[in-house]
């Protein structure tokens, strides 16, 4: 700016002190611009670098435990005592537990899920689309312990009466409803991809004579599958990483089944057990929970490579 004044005629120049006035302005502008991009990439930076603190602690007390347990029996001992006289440090028991519970969860979450966000994208009419999100989202607001004794004190009574031998800490209730708290997640995103469909994919889809049904199912579904996999990643991490229901209607007994009419604990369970415990800091006892946590981590990151090959593999631009 300061060089086109100067090639101005003198009598055209704006004053000195104008010209003083936006130097000094475009100056602080510039600053103030340098500072927002300061703290914005402090905003972004501090997401990766808590994650990579989180990692290193779980890695390195993971260590500490490992120097006393052989990490081939860690991963294929089938028993998981570690706060007995007999230890056993096999993580199997865990992980099968928050596998079954997690499977039963998607279960009900996926189905159900989808089918309520291909009517609210394609079928409901503006007004009911607008009543009925709303209660969605207030469904993922519940708190989870509620859900916890939900599942404990009205879901296994009712499927008590189903299957009579069905035990009073199970895997199957606390799945049912942990399905229920994930539809919102799954709904609310899975609707967002579709809506987010150009709307002459439809208009073409009608014109080829498809009714309103084949062209949710076949047009707009696949087009936003690369969202919908998305908001299927995020249900599973969500059921992965639930404590508060299997804590309270799966029990904390660790036990190798792949059945969900039976008891046994998670690995988010088994980590409430020990932290609400007295086991002194250090103590191997005390370690296992980091190994745990490693795990989950572990878990949650291969659904999350997977969930990223499936967008990369599957995304539309439009």
């Amino acid at each position: 700016m300061a060089n086109v004044e100067l090639a101005l005629p003198p009598e055209e120049r704006p004053p000195a002190g104008l010209r003083g006035n936006r130097l000094s302005r475009s100056g602080s502008r510039r600053l103030r611009e340098q500072i927002i991009e300061i703290l914005l990439f402090l905003a972004a930076f501090s997401s990766v670098a808590i994650t990579v603190a989180i990692v290193v602690i779980l890695v390195t007390e993971s260590v500490v435990l490992f120097r006393h347990v052989s990490l081939w029996d860690f991963l294929t001992d089938t028993q998981w005592t570690p706060l007995f006289d007999d230890a056993h440090y096999g993580i199997l028991p865990l992980v099968s537990g928050t596998l079954v519970s997690s499977a039963v969860a998607l279960l009900v979450a996926i189905p159900l899920g989808t089918i309520i966000a291909i009517y609210l994208s394609e079928f409901a009419p503006f007004a009911v689309r607008e009543l009925a999100k709303p209660f969605l989202e207030l469904l993922g607001g519940v708190p989870t312990v509620v859900y916890g004794y939900f599942a404990l004190l009205f879901v296994t009574p009712l499927l008590q009466k189903i299957f009579p031998e069905l035990p009073g800490f199970n895997l199957l209730s606390a799945g049912l409803v942990m399905g229920i708290m994930i539809i919102p997640y799954v709904s609310s995103l899975s609707e967002d991809a579709m809506r987010a469909v150009p709307m002459n994919l439809r208009e073409g889809s009608y014109a080829m004579g498809a009714t309103r049904f084949q062209t949710a199912a076949r047009v707009v579904t696949p087009a936003a599958f690369s969202g919908v996999a998305a908001a299927y990643i995020l249900g599973i991490s969500r059921a992965v990483g639930e404590t508060m229901v299997v804590a309270v209607a799966a029990g904390m007994q660790p036990n190798l089944t792949w059945n969900p009419m039976e008891p046994a604990a998670t690995l988010t369970a088994y980590i409430v057990q020990v932290s609400l415990g007295d086991l002194p800091h250090g103590s191997v006892g005390y370690q296992t929970i980091f190994a745990a946590g490693l795990t989950l981590i572990l878990i949650t990151l291969g659904f999350n490579v997977i969930g990223h090959l499936l967008r990369k593999r599957y995304r539309e631009a439009y």
